[in-house]
């Protein structure tokens, strides 16, 4: 994986700005992983909404992804709270049964429930917000999870108040939910998201930094090839750059559509090749914006481009 063990990931410690091993806690292991074992494919199963969980994880298990994440919101009515103990072990069994696993959460602060904010100067809905936060490392947790996506862009927007101040109330919230995700052996990866979605955290280089301020080795970042509008260094520079706190990637084709709808194939793979040169063999998970071809043809679709793509690495 492309994470800290999980050994050394309860071993590193303890308080938010104590410990010693923090942000890009794998960075001693990055020596290690030059044999790549390849790429695991995961899917969001936010495009099969409508579907029955048995028949997500079908779709996605058959179509070849050893992996989904999951939007929680699809799942409920008003929070993960109403999602029993014994509903989360079917939902495991379930998985296993599609030979597939959850990789972790995504669009974490996206109604249901509404009114949750993380970056709001209303203390009450920040309040509100971790506790929610807390709700969904449970969740994560029991579904064998590891990865917590912290996008929801119009969940931490400035809302009137200074970018500044709205980092610092995001890295409040975020440490205060810290420990309770390393004991779950979760971690809440910041996306950067382009600045027509939101205005806070645009870039890789914001993301990190936000990370390395919370100072916590459950904080860390993740890449997302749709979300680079505000960069200005391609793809492959951008890996390697942060490549040592990455520890998930989002892929789609740059307009959101599901891949071999575009260009993808081809552009992706100066990218691709930085990866497996550099080892990494974490998730690789599908997110799409339109969901109006259905989601069996959008996960076997993109799982074609996906296997075109990697025949092209040397």
């Amino acid at each position: 994986m492309s994470n800290c063990s999980r050994r050394d990931f309860i071993k590193a410690s303890g308080s938010v700005l104590g410990a010693a091993l923090t942000f890009g806690c794998h960075k001693e292991e990055i020596s290690t992983r030059t044999k790549w074992r390849g790429f695991k494919y995961a899917m969001c199963n936010e495009s099969m909404a409508k579907l029955s969980w048995a028949e997500q994880c079908r779709i996605v298990g058959e179509a070849g992804y050893k992996g989904i994440e999951v939007a929680a919101f699809t799942l409920v009515k008003e929070g993960v709270q109403e999602i029993s103990s014994a509903r989360r072990k079917e939902m495991v069994s379930t998985m296993r049964d599609a030979g597939i696993e959850c990789t972790g959460l995504h669009w974490l602060l996206a109604p249901p429930p509404k009114g949750l904010h993380i970056t709001t100067p209303d203390a009450a809905v920040r309040r509100k917000t971790v506790a929610y936060l807390d709700e969904l490392i449970d969740f994560c947790g029991d579904l064998d999870g590891h990865y917590m996506i912290f996008g929801s862009p119009k969940q931490r927007n400035t809302r009137g108040i200074s970018v500044e101040e709205a980092n610092r109330y995001f890295a409040e919230g975020l440490a205060r939910v810290a420990d309770h995700a390393q004991q779950r052996d979760v971690m809440i990866l910041i996306e950067h998201l382009g600045s027509g979605a939101t205005d806070v955290v645009n870039t890789l280089a914001e993301a990190s930094e936000l990370a390395k301020e919370v100072n916590h080795p459950a904080i860390q970042i993740m890449f997302d090839f749709h979300n680079t509008d505000d960069e200005t260094e391609p793809f492959d520079v951008l890996l390697k750059k942060y490549y040592e706190y990455i520890h998930y990637i989002h892929v789609q084709e740059m307009d959101g559509k599901h891949l071999g709808t575009g260009t993808a194939v081809d552009d992706f793979v100066k990218a691709f090749q930085t990866l497996k040169d550099l080892g990494y063999d974490g998730w690789i998970s599908l997110e799409v914006f339109d969901f109006s071809p259905g989601g069996k043809r959008i996960a076997e679709e993109s799982m074609r481009t996906l296997r075109r793509l990697e025949a092209k690495l040397v």
